[in-house]
């Protein structure tokens, strides 16, 4: 817990930043650093300056402008009425006996010509002018230099305080520069960037005058009906406030778009500080696939491989290949997979090429010498080159030789038969080939763990297609490596940017926003698309528009694909909650009163047992107990023995105890597997102490069986929910709806890329698959048009969801009102009154 100090004014102070987290530091004098004076936020210096100069010089919490303080350098704004002349005369202070000599040999000679003393100095302005042109000619020399040193000891204590750059004219000390270096790491990981008024505003106006001349439109169709043809005008004005509502349901989330930049040189200063242990985040990579016959196996090799070869810890990356099929194809592809990648991982990280996937690699038409300055390396990337296309050869082998079963079924090469001969009845399995213990590259070095899961599967049961694989996965990497974040891909999307997980854990990691965070989600592009995109692929006003509009309310929905989770929110835990902020209030009034004159209100205190066991379940992150949908989880500190949370509570009645979970709660919740839920409560990842491989393989195989998911919440309040062919939308939905928190992170290189439909039938099939999953939200009890209304749902983002599940249905009124012409021609019956009409009624 921080430690609580008492300032100059009487206020409870922090010595914790708000904003990155870290220390305040104090002053020269001893005192806690303040920013702000009017509230107290607590804020340290390098955030404080940050702020003056980059953002909008405001405090966060008061929204008063910052003023000034002393040593810090100007910015835009700063007035000449600030109060802060006495800096200039703290920094360059001159030495007043020299030049005041000199001042008074001029100004105060004596009756025999010697000089006085003034009586009277002045302490308010500069000592820089003097009297006389001789005098000041004859000192101009000598106060030149003066000049100059105090100008360099003025930049030398600057850049101790991170403000001035060795460019800048600063000192070179090792020292120095280090302390420059921790200054900016404590810097804001990221920051939003608003657009543009000139950009936003004539587009929110356009909004406005639409919705206003759709009501008069509206009007007058609704109070001039056309008599001689009233159930063709009832059937045109119900299809046009049917396109009305989806236009509306469209526009309206875009009100407030945002752009998001990260600083990724920060990360680096804060999480691998040289000479300490990397503090970055272990990440968890899902790649699923089904059947490799329709899914190319060399597409999801390159997957893999882009996957391990990612710029990131390597103690800190695991990749996990779902085979929903349960395919030896796909098994003896990851084999191969996992022997070149001792190759090629080095390679990549060694000459930092982009893209990472090799098939992409090659097949770019770029100039690959540009920035590459090793000799080796013109010649290494022609033996890696050969060396991939024997890798293909081998995949090739491989595929023919999976288009002809055996009637014997599939054997393994050490003879055993294949378990997964039947794709609809075989056991689980699990394959770890890369990892701590395994495998090293060619260079002797660790790669990252790759793991093969295929989860169990008997007639008879729902398997839930690709949600439930997605949450066999959640629960077999949380029993072999458990990292608090995971990033799941389809088996034909690759990682086009090495380091898109350094852009999300700048969010995930950033220590105000990160834990309130379900998932950062990044654009899907895609390869192979002809010019004209023929088919809409790009999709490119969802993408580039619709999102940025969600970012700015409560976050992007989940597509699917190429999102980073928090473990957390996926267990289907609320959010922390924040603490509120004291209101201002005055002591113009006596306690009994309501008001104040700062319009604020006064609120009684609680009872003390009340707060007594709201302490209890903090402590233990249970939050909520009486409620099965809603689990907040505060602790930060892991919990290993489940039994043991009712031991040590023996001074606290019946009631108290009865509001903890039990293991039994937490057994009919997550199921009955006592490793994964101690998991569960291991916030930062890990695997639990005392535990070895066997025994984690052992209850890897346990957890995807099929009845584990037997009379729990998984698929209902917890991991990807079931229910609709579009598992995507409804999950971020469920995230959303318990006040989590979403971010879309658009880095200037496309983090990942994936193939695109490239005929027709291919893109029709898809646009009705998403279609049929809008229709099926729209029936279950998960519709947004009635579900969780008493939640933590922004109603913009209501607005987003509704539009998401309610567009299919439009294809019923556009085929109407499409129709209602040709009626119209052939019945000589119109829609609209004709003008003698008009006339009549007027």
């Amino acid at each position: 817990m921080a430690a609580l100090f008492t300032g100059s004014h009487g206020h409870l102070e922090t010595n914790i930043c708000k904003v990155c987290g870290d220390e305040i530091g104090r002053k020269e004098n001893g005192d806690l650093f303040v920013a702000c004076h009017e509230c107290k936020f607590p804020v340290c210096r390098p955030c404080y300056l940050y702020e003056r100069s980059e953002g909008n010089q405001c405090c966060p919490q008061c929204n008063v402008r910052y003023k000034r303080h002393k040593g810090c350098p100007r910015v835009v704004g700063d007035g000449e009425e600030s109060d802060d002349g006495d800096d200039f005369e703290d920094e360059f202070q001159i030495k007043s006996q020299q030049e005041t000599r000199d001042h008074n040999r001029v100004d105060n000679p004596s009756e025999n010509g010697d000089s006085q003393p003034p009586k009277q100095s002045n302490t308010n302005g500069f000592a820089f002018s003097y009297a006389g042109s001789v005098a000041g000619k004859d000192l101009e020399g000598d106060r030149d230099d003066e000049w100059k040193d105090r100008v360099e000891k003025w930049k030398t204590r600057q850049e101790k305080r991170g403000l001035v750059t060795k460019a800048d004219g600063g000192a070179t000390d090792p020292g120095e520069e280090d302390d420059f270096l921790m200054a900016e790491a404590r810097q804001p990981l990221w920051r939003k960037l608003p657009i543009s008024s000139s950009l936003i505003n004539p587009y929110r106006i356009v909004i406005v005058v639409r919705f206003v001349i759709l009501i008069f439109f509206f009007r007058f169709r609704i109070l001039t009906p056309a008599s001689d043809a009233y159930p063709l005008w009832l059937i045109s004005v119900i299809c046009e406030i049917w396109f009305a509502l989806s236009w509306i349901l469209d526009q309206f989330p875009k009100w407030f778009p945002i752009n998001r930049e990260t600083y990724l040189d920060r990360l680096s200063l804060r999480f691998e500080r040289e000479g300490e242990p990397n503090g970055l985040l272990p990440v968890d990579f899902f790649v699923s696939s089904v059947d490799p016959l329709k899914e190319p196996p060399i597409i999801t090799a390159n997957t893999v491989l882009s996957i391990l070869s990612v710029d990131y810890p390597v103690e800190k990356v695991s990749c996990y290949v779902s085979d929903d099929g349960a395919s030896m194809l796909l098994f003896d592809t990851l084999s191969e997979t996992a022997e070149f990648a001792r190759r090629w991982v080095p390679f990549a990280k060694k000459y930092s090429i982009e893209p990472r996937a090799p098939e992409f690699y090659f097949s770019e038409k770029i100039d690959y010498l540009k920035d590459k300055v090793q000799p080796t390396f013109v010649k290494d990337r022609r033996a890696m080159k050969r060396e991939y296309e024997e890798f293909k050869v081998r995949i090739n082998a491989l595929v023919a030789k999976a288009m002809k079963k055996p009637e014997e079924g599939w054997v393994m090469q050490d003879g055993t038969p294949w378990p997964g001969n039947d794709s609809r009845d075989h056991p689980g399995m699990i394959q770890v080939y890369l990892g701590s213990g395994g495998a090293l590259d060619v260079e002797g070095k660790e790669l990252p763990k790759l793991v093969y899961v295929s989860r169990e599967k008997r007639p008879g049961y729902n398997h839930h297609k690709k949600a439930g694989a997605m949450n066999a996965l959640i629960r077999v990497s949380a029993v072999l490596t458990n990292a608090p974040f995971m990033l799941n891909l389809d088996c034909d999307h690759y990682v086009n940017n090495s380091k898109a997980v350094r852009e999300a854990m700048c969010f995930l990691m950033d220590p105000q926003l990160g834990k309130k965070l379900c998932y950062v989600q990044f654009p899907q592009r895609f390869d192979g698309i002809d010019r004209n995109d023929r088919y809409a692929n790009r999709n490119v006003v969802f993408f580039d528009i619709n999102m940025r509009g969600l970012d700015g309310i409560q976050g992007p929905v989940y597509v699917g694909t190429g999102c980073v989770f928090n473990r957390q929110a996926l267990y289907g835990y609320d959010p922390p909650v924040s603490e509120k902020r004291p209101k201002m209030t005055c002591d113009c009034w006596p306690s009994w009163c309501c008001c104040c004159c700062c319009g604020g209100s006064r609120k009684k205190s609680k009872d003390k047992s009340k707060s007594k066991k709201k302490g209890l379940k903090a402590l233990f992150g249970l939050g909520k107990i009486g409620s099965k949908k809603k689990y907040s989880k505060k602790s930060m500190t892991p919990v290993y023995d489940l039994e043991g949370i009712e031991e040590g509570l023996e001074g606290y009645d019946e009631l108290e105890k009865s509001s903890l979970m039990s293991q039994k709660n937490f057994e009919k919740r997550f199921g009955q597997s006592p490793v994964f839920i101690t998991t569960t409560l291991m916030e930062n990842g890990g695997i639990p102490e005392g535990t070895n491989s066997n025994s984690l393989i052992k209850e890897a195989i346990h957890v995807i069986s099929c009845g584990y998911e037997e009379k729990t919440e998984w698929g209902k309040e917890i991991g990807w929910i079931y229910g609709s062919i579009t598992e995507d939308i409804l999950t971020g939905f469920k995230m959303h709806c318990r006040g989590w928190k979403s971010v879309y992170c658009m880095p200037k290189r496309s983090a990942f890329k994936g193939s695109a439909p490239i005929n027709l039938s291919d893109r029709l099939h898809q646009v009705l698959r998403w279609a049929l999953g809008s229709v099926e939200i729209f029936m279950s009890r998960h519709c947004p048009l009635w579900y969780a209304w008493a939640g933590k749902l922004k109603t913009l983002q209501r607005l987003a969801y509704i539009n998401t599940i309610v567009y299919p249905f439009t294809s019923i009124p556009l085929l109407a009102y499409c129709t209602l012409p040709a009626v119209c021609l052939l019945t000589g019956k119109f829609i609209i009154p004709t003008v003698k009409f008009l006339l009549t009624v007027s």
